[in-house]
């Protein structure tokens, strides 16, 4: 029996078919995002093919037993972290992020570490053959562990299904899904329908079959991953690769976590060898800070359960234009908008006329509100030329009053600060109560309003 190819409209960005071209999505109101398509439904034999090689019948949740070995643990200590401690059984990982930013090399190397393990691993290079792929992992300079690693070309689905039920793969990279086509489906690789109709089917086979696998994805222009949203719907994780291709440090984050915390980071530093891990990510965010400049504050956050000193800068500088800038690198402009208000109206400081400029050292991505005070401080230092007092750490919360409110986990982040050297700590009063700290390493400041947090941080 024949199948019939009908032509659709599906748009770009979520995966919404329409039988007409329509000039605004209704599901996602992104305006001209519809693309002409030659839709053909998947052949019954393919989905016949994937739920054939392995049946699964229901069970009670109450007799499901989890151990150990529902996670395999990589090796990787940073990755494992993000990851929510290792990879779990029948997961599908998707990774995104910028052309060039190491999201091959760091598929390669879990491979690598895998198969040194005793794992099976099939690695699916689909846009480099398998000759260049040999030399890149000579590249890395970390060799080739001996294990079972086996490296594919190839982008036809089917053929790839075909290399899983023979090979039987502890683990799955699939580089990447844009190439990726199933040949019952008319269009073309890298459309919609391609990529929502393959990421479901290696999704179908990995919760069947137990086997997890890692999907690469294109970004776009914008930095989202490429194809229909319905595909980080899809998929149980979503690991994005943070910062620019050009700088040393990368910073990978999950934007989305079924097995684990969203919160989590890990640091990576590119090398000619490949990525390696950061152990203490506040010294190296930290390492060049200046000294004796104004505007420059360091702040305890908490990224998931590990606390991280990061360098807040501010500029302060008189407008040329009619119309004060406002702009921040790192830290959300609408907040430093609100924060710079509530210095010109509590504080008394003329700030109206005045551009300013934030910066998060390192390329670190803050929305832990615990920088508010930082941000506050570090904007009246540049403004007012005064130095924030040596070796010391601001954190807190700031309200529309000027009153600072209390933020979590703080002796957590003094001792970070203390072990690095830290000697002083501006906190909020709220959080001194029975706070459990190094009183002999570092020394607390509380403060209820902002305006007592500036008289101890610029009083030098």
């Amino acid at each position: 029996m024949s199948i019939k190819t009908k032509t659709i409209f599906s748009c770009q960005t979520c995966g919404f078919q329409s039988p007409k071209w329509l000039g605004k999505c209704p599901d996602c109101n992104t305006w001209n995002a519809f693309v002409e398509e030659d839709y053909q439904p998947i052949n019954p034999k393919i989905k016949e093919r994937v739920i054939s090689l392995y049946k699964d019948t229901p069970v009670l949740l109450k007799d499901v037993q989890e151990n150990d070995s529902s996670r395999i643990k990589i090796g990787i200590d940073e990755l494992d972290r993000v990851l929510g401690g290792g990879i779990v059984r029948g997961s599908v990982v998707l990774i995104g992020g910028d052309p060039g930013i190491g999201k091959s090399t760091l598929s390669l190397q879990i491979s690598n570490q895998l198969a040194g393990k005793g794992h099976t691993v099939l690695y699916v290079s689909s846009e480099e053959s398998v000759i260049q792929t040999k030399m890149r992992a000579k590249r890395l300079g970390t060799g080739i562990k001996e294990g079972d690693l086996y490296i594919v070309n190839q982008v036809d689905l089917s053929c790839i299904l075909e290399y899983i039920k023979k090979i039987k793969p502890h683990l799955v990279i699939i580089d990447s899904i844009q190439v990726i086509f199933e040949p019952s489906i008319s269009s073309s690789a890298g459309s919609v329908s391609q990529v929502r109709e393959c990421a479901g089917l290696l999704t179908q086979l990995a919760k069947t079959t137990g086997i997890p696998i890692f999907i690469i994805g294109h970004v776009t222009k914008e930095g989202m991953i490429a194809g229909p949203r319905v595909l980080e719907h899809i998929v149980d994780t979503v690991l994005y690769f943070e910062g620019d291709r050009f700088a040393v440090y990368r910073i990978l984050r999950a934007v989305k976590n079924r097995f684990g915390s969203t919160n989590e980071i890990g640091v990576f530093e590119m090398t000619s060898s490949g990525l390696k891990e950061v152990r203490n990510p506040s010294e190296i965010f930290l390492s060049e800070r200046p000294k004796q400049a104004s505007g420059s504050v360091v702040v305890p956050i908490m990224e998931g359960s590990r606390p991280v000193l990061v360098e807040i800068q501010a500029l302060v500088a008189k407008s040329s234009f009619g119309y004060a800038q406002r702009r921040a690198q790192g830290f959300d402009s609408n907040r430093l908008s609100l924060l710079v208000a509530v210095l010109e109206k509590r504080i008394g400081l003329s700030l109206e006329n005045e551009d300013i400029f934030v910066n998060v050292a390192g390329g670190i991505k803050i929305e832990d509100p615990a920088a508010d005070l930082a941000v506050a401080v570090a904007v009246a230092s540049s403004f007012l030329e005064k130095l924030v007092i040596d070796q010391a750490v601001v954190l807190g919360e700031v309200g529309l009053g000027g009153e600072l409110r209390g933020t979590t986990q703080v002796a957590l982040r003094i001792n970070e600060a203390a072990k690095l050297g830290f000697k002083h700590a501006i906190i909020p009063k709220n959080n001194t109560k029975g706070l459990d700290y190094k009183k002999d390493l570092i020394e607390l400041s509380a403060a209820s309003v902002l305006k007592e947090a500036l008289d101890i941080a610029l009083r030098g």
